[in-house]
């Protein structure tokens, strides 16, 4: 359904003019309606390890743009002054940062996000920077396609949103829902056990597959992507060094319904691998993962703590190799 590419070299790029600034530069205040370039938080010149830098950029990447001191101009295609455009290639710069950050530093960047959004939003009401900015951050952060999508990051953000006076009701209940489904089997958490049918038609659970490192993927047949995932996994001797010696195990599990499409396909999964179906469906119906699209991936450990959550491919193989 869908093939996610390596991620570009955004970060090195771009972080190079702003991660050695010199620091804080004086500028004349804008006048209030005129439209702007988006402005960049620039970083204390006393933080001199790049690691401490990075996430003072991810806790304070918004601080400006949020600044209530004027209010910039604001239609379809400008955001509190700034282009739409160009707000969407800071929003991915953004998420790409906190990918490289710790997650519990990403979680507290993602919640000051979205506290200078509210008091933004407050202070000056007749703005679009709350509409907009989530739109475009539920994009980046949650759409099943975004290369940079993390539940564990847009948790904290959702969960804002869902108990957020200035959300419609109606669009709180969305935001509900969304909270309790991403908060399912998260990044440092135990991951949830299954049945499942093996190619021998045996029942196995998840839990009763041993070993160091469990990579699941929750696929299809007849998804391309997840072809290309099966492809991209076989041409590293060193991953399949790791499946013939039992350190890794990978577990491809068919959620769908139609068990008869996937008994005929299953010739095509690689032999190495264990794959199997669900039998009673409760991985998708029950919601037991949130499986929004597939190939959808989890990396696990031994005791089964998630380790990856619907990670992309590459960083599945960064961790690996």
């Amino acid at each position: 359904m869908y093939v996610m590419k390596a991620r570009k070299t955004l970060i090195i790029t771009a972080f190079v003019a702003v991660l050695f600034s010199c620091g804080p530069r004086k500028k004349a205040a804008a006048p209030v309606n005129q439209t702007r370039d988006f402005p960049m938080a620039e970083i204390p010149m006393m933080i001199t390890e790049p690691s401490e830098r990075m996430v003072w950029l991810g806790q304070h990447f918004w601080d400006r743009f949020t600044a209530t001191d004027s209010l910039y101009f604001c239609d379809s295609l400008t955001v509190n002054g700034v282009p739409r455009e160009q707000l969407e290639k800071q929003m991915g710069l953004f998420a790409s940062i906190l990918q490289e950050i710790p997650l519990a530093d990403g979680v507290r960047s993602m919640e000051l996000f979205y506290e200078h959004l509210e008091a933004f939003q407050m202070a000056k009401p007749a703005g679009n920077v709350l509409p907009q900015t989530v739109a475009m951050a539920t994009r980046y952060f949650y759409d099943p396609n975004s290369p940079v999508r993390s539940e564990d990051l847009y948790l904290p953000f959702v969960t804002q949103l869902a108990a957020s006076a200035l959300i419609d009701p109606d669009y709180r209940m969305g935001y509900e829902w969304d909270a309790e489904k991403c908060a399912l089997n998260r990044t440092g958490t135990k991951a949830a056990d299954f049945v499942f049918v093996d190619t021998e038609g045996r029942r196995r659970t998840l839990y009763g597959v041993k070993a160091h490192r469990i990579l699941l993927i929750f696929g299809n047949p007849d998804c391309t992507a997840c072809k290309e995932i099966q492809e991209t996994f076989t041409q590293y001797p060193e991953l399949s060094a790791q499946i013939a010696d039992g350190t890794l195990k990978v577990v491809d599990i068919y959620i769908d319904e139609d068990i008869e499409l996937w008994k005929a396909r299953k010739a095509a999964y690689p032999a190495s691998w264990i794959n199997g179906y669900d039998p009673t469906f409760s991985i998708r119906t029950d919601l037991i993962y949130n499986v929004r699209a597939v190939p959808s991936l989890y990396l696990l450990d031994e005791n089964k703590t998630v380790l990856l959550k619907d990670a992309v491919p590459e960083k599945v193989l960064q961790a690996l190799l």
